[in-house]
């Protein structure tokens, strides 16, 4: 062993331990969060003094255990992760033994002894929920952080619940990138897909894009601009323009992670003749120019033609040394892919052409796909 190899090993040891360390932090904190819960719905519903506390009775709370970590809000989550995740009970009966043996605990009077029995007694009966329906418990516990919990918690619909459980175990979002799933639909829109594991891989590449290829998608939903079916067919492309502009937030969380907005509209000169490009952005993490044309019709081989001008103009004359070659992606009502493979047939893979749509899946087939995932 040299010098080198010694300091590689003592980094890798300490990154593994340290990050077995977090999390086996983060599974306590969610078990202790769990029984916080558990512990209040016991006392709102069978507490001797209950009554005299009311509403006021976790802010009462606060003040008498006056620990900074134990606060309203905090009572006020563990209180709904109980209430919607029962099922945790037979898990987190071991841990509450293992409170019930410690030596302070050996040392409190006879009535609290009996709470502490009433309470492992409660535990051991809470209705079992776990079914062919739901995440096992065990995997849940071991793979979602609370923060995670918190804003899954937030969701008051089951199915789409579970759909984000699975995204974060199956993808390991951060609680950032889960927020911006979110955001984004993404359950509304899996069901289009009709491959669950397709569609989670997808999703994991669109996260943390190594390529161009990871940063655009094959479909792009804009149903956040509440079009009318009626008005559709009259739309035009400057209004869509317009409208997506105007909803720069949900279209920019739409088109992916990485994504910086330039201009509309671009007024580009080739020779002596002026043209427009819809827009154009720039992406952090690939380092490149992405110029976007969007179109109200279906895929046509002139659209190819005119973005491919476009990006030649821009590696000629805008790219910088430390840029990556730029990028086009066409929107369009939808694509003949035979059509699409031969019209870039020779060109280089920077240009993209996807569909947008403007409407999500029904609810009874996402249901039905998410369910199927989960019992396969």
């Amino acid at each position: 062993m040299n010098f080198e190899q010694l300091a590689t090993i003592i980094t890798d040891t300490h990154q593994q331990l340290q990050q077995s360390a977090v999390k086996a932090v983060n599974q306590r904190l969610t078990v202790r969060n769990w029984l916080i819960g558990f512990y209040i719905v016991e006392f709102e519903q069978n507490g001797e003094d209950r009554a005299t506390y009311g509403e006021q009775l976790l802010k009462n709370l606060e003040q008498r255990i006056n620990q900074k970590a134990l606060s309203v809000t905090l009572f006020q989550w563990s209180r709904k992760f109980y209430l919607l995740y029962p099922r945790f009970n037979l898990l987190i009966k071991h841990s509450f033994m293992l409170i019930c043996e410690t030596p302070s605990h050996k040392l409190i009077v006879n009535e609290e002894k009996q709470i502490y029995e009433t309470l492992s007694h409660k535990l051991q009966n809470i209705e079992n929920e776990d079914n062919d329906e739901n995440i096992p418990a065990e995997k849940l516990l071991s793979s979602i952080s609370f923060s995670h919990f918190i804003e899954l918690m937030k969701i008051d619909n089951p199915v789409k619940r579970l759909y984000y459980e699975m995204l974060t175990i199956q993808t390991g979002l951060s609680v950032r990138e889960l927020k911006r799933q979110i955001d984004a639909l993404s359950y509304e829109r899996i069901g289009l897909s009709g491959d669950m594991e397709h569609a989670l891989t997808t999703i994991q590449q669109k996260i943390h894009p190594q390529t161009v290829t990871d940063t655009v998608k094959d479909d792009y939903f804009f149903e956040f601009l509440n079009i009318p079916q009626q008005r559709v067919l009259l739309l035009k492309e400057s209004e869509l323009e317009t409208l997506l502009l105007d909803h720069l937030r949900d279209f920019i969380i739409e088109l992916g992670n990485g994504f910086c907005f330039e201009a509309r509209q671009k007024r580009i000169l080739i020779a002596d003749e002026y043209f427009f490009i819809d827009m154009v952005f720039y992406h952090r993490i690939l380092k490149a120019h992405i110029l976007l044309e969007v179109k109200i019709s279906p895929f046509d081989h002139a659209h190819v033609s005119q973005l491919y001008s476009y990006l030649n103009y821009y590696k000629a004359e805008v790219m910088e040394p430390d840029d990556n070659p730029p990028i086009g992606i066409l929107l369009v009502t939808n694509k003949n892919d035979a059509l699409v493979q031969y019209a870039t047939a020779g060109m280089d893979e920077q240009i993209f052409v996807s569909k947008y749509k403007l409407q999500l899946p029904t609810e009874q087939q996402l249901k039905d796909l998410i369910l199927k995932t989960i019992r396969q």
